[in-house]
Order: C-alpha cells, then sequence, then structure tokens
C-alpha cells in the first residue's frame, strides 16, 4: 500500500494532522472530520491499522466490537442533539483513505 493510500495512519494516529477528539477509547478513535462534508461529520476509526469492513487484515476479533460500540454510543449522541444521524462507510473505490473508517453525520451536505 502506499503511504498516501491512509489518511489515518499517516496523519491522524501519527499526530502529523491535529483532530478535534470526540469518543476515544485504548483501540478506537472517534474526533472532528478535518474537512466536513456535513454540518455535523465525525470519523470513527480504530488505532491499529484495518483496511475495510469486509477487509480485517490482522484485527483482532473484539476490536469491530468496541470499534461499533463507539460509533453507536457517538451516533446517539449526534442524534440526540440534533434529532437525526448517519453512519456510513465506503468499501472499494469509494472508499478513499483505505483505513476502515466510519462517518456519522448530520444536516445537508455543505457541499456538492
Amino acid at each position: 500500500m502506499a503511504p498516501s493510500d491512509d489518511f489515518y495512519c499517516d496523519e491522524v494516529l501519527s499526530g502529523k494532522t491535529e483532530v478535534s477528539i470526540v469518543a476515544e477509547t485504548a483501540r478506537v478513535l472517534a474526533y472532528h472530520h478535518t474537512r466536513p462534508f456535513w454540518p455535523v461529520h465525525i470519523v470513527v476509526i480504530p488505532k491499529m491499522h484495518v483496511p475495510s469492513l469486509t477487509d480485517l487484515g490482522d484485527a483482532p476479533a473484539d476490536l469491530l466490537s468496541e470499534l461499533v460500540e463507539v460509533v453507536r454510543r457517538v451516533a446517539a449522541e449526534v442524534e440526540l442533539e440534533h434529532g437525526a444521524a448517519r453512519v456510513l462507510t465506503n468499501l472499494g473505490s469509494y472508499q478513499d483513505s483505505k483505513h476502515l473508517h466510519f462517518h456519522v453525520n448530520s444536516g445537508e451536505p455543505l457541499r456538492g
């Protein structure tokens, strides 16, 4: 994998790109997107490299459960505060960064 294929490992988890943290566990990080597409746009990632939802790589079996639990908590907070929330992940050619990540968002797109 080329280094530019994984923004999360290369920039966020390395500390090169500063982020505003929403929630964190020992193995999962949720933060406000650095270039939001929606008014509320939070990204939730595992702290170890996991290629995608359909390719968990060498991730331990329980990491996905922990990741989904953080997504659930963040989505519940967004829904409570804003009345609605979306949760999505991209796969294949839709996945710009080849590191499993979920978007938790609310509102109409800021750009088309």
